[in-house]
């Protein structure tokens, strides 16, 4: 075996990575021993690999997917910085929404543990009771796109509201005249692709330069509203009670009348997230009762 031949046992000492591990990288392109016994399949590494083992370790901590570090170390290889510093930028949004989900988690428990382990006690608690409302017409500043809830809801808010700060628009007088809203025309939950509409009902002549920015009027509509109280990312218990409403008033074809609407009662920027405060809205039939 020549000097600089690793065997694999001791290239996974070496790496801190498992044979297993070596074997998969191998099997993917990622890692491919220098050489192998043509009669064992007995594989052997080189000192220049081990380098190259550290970085698919590290990367595989960072929790890129191993599709994702092929493209990082082919990107490495031929110095397309470009394609670097995007895929790093996707994986620091990804670690954001992750420490945010745990975060909430973390207070969920923590909510858990003060009411003494009653912890449906929790979400009956933080939504209202239901009732039947008549919303108006009204007429928003919107834009729509398709994107992940928490990052594209929040960046289609600050636009909208950057529109309507704009000289131009001051100068209008364009005033806000109701809560920034979201609108979901989906029919199921993605996690991905989306299709999100923020809104926020505004007065006055207003000028839009962001050609995928409109000024409309929703129409009026009946609706089963409710008002939730907690985290975004627990609005769905506010959603499980009207559905239960809805079931036990033989409210039919709910959610057929237009899309549900989220609208945003507080700024997250000014309250801790457990006392958030959106009001829910599905529409339901008209003449319902």
């Amino acid at each position: 075996m020549p000097v600089d031949q690793i065997p694999i046992g001791k290239f996974s000492f070496m790496t801190r990575l498992s044979q297993k591990a070596l074997r998969l990288y191998d099997s993917k392109g990622l890692l491919v021993p220098e050489a192998k016994d043509p009669f064992t399949g007995y594989r052997y590494y080189t000192v220049s690999q081990l380098e190259q083992g550290i970085k698919i370790k590290t990367l595989s901590y960072m929790g890129f997917s191993l599709d994702e570090i092929a493209v990082l170390l082919d990107a490495e290889g031929t110095g397309n910085c470009e394609v670097i510093e995007a895929c790093f930028k996707k994986r620091l949004e990804d670690i954001r929404l992750e420490i945010g989900q745990l975060q909430n988690i973390e207070g969920i428990l923590q909510g858990a543990c003060r009411h003494d382990g009653k912890f449906m006690e929790l979400f009956k608690m933080s939504v209202t009771d239901p009732v039947i409302k008549e919303v108006p017409e009204m007429r928003v500043i919107s834009k729509r796109e398709k994107g992940i809830y928490a990052v594209t809801i929040g960046k289609l808010i600050g636009e909208i509201c950057a529109c309507v700060s704009s000289p131009e628009n001051q100068r209008n007088r364009v005033k806000v005249t109701g809560p920034v809203m979201f609108i979901c025309h989906d029919e199921e939950y993605k996690e991905t692709g989306a299709d999100i509409e923020v809104a926020l009902p505004v007065s006055g002549r207003v000028s839009v330069e962001d050609l995928k920015m409109e000024v409309r009027t929703l129409p009026a509509v009946k609706a089963i509203s409710v008002i939730y109280r907690g985290p975004y990312q627990g609005v769905e218990a506010g959603y499980n009670r009207i559905f239960a409403y809805a079931a036990e008033n033989n409210l039919e074809s709910l959610g057929t009348f237009g899309p549900s609407r989220e609208l945003y009662l507080n700024d997250p920027a000014e309250v801790p997230e457990a006392e958030l405060v959106t009001e829910i809205q599905v529409p339901i039939k008209e003449g319902s009762e």
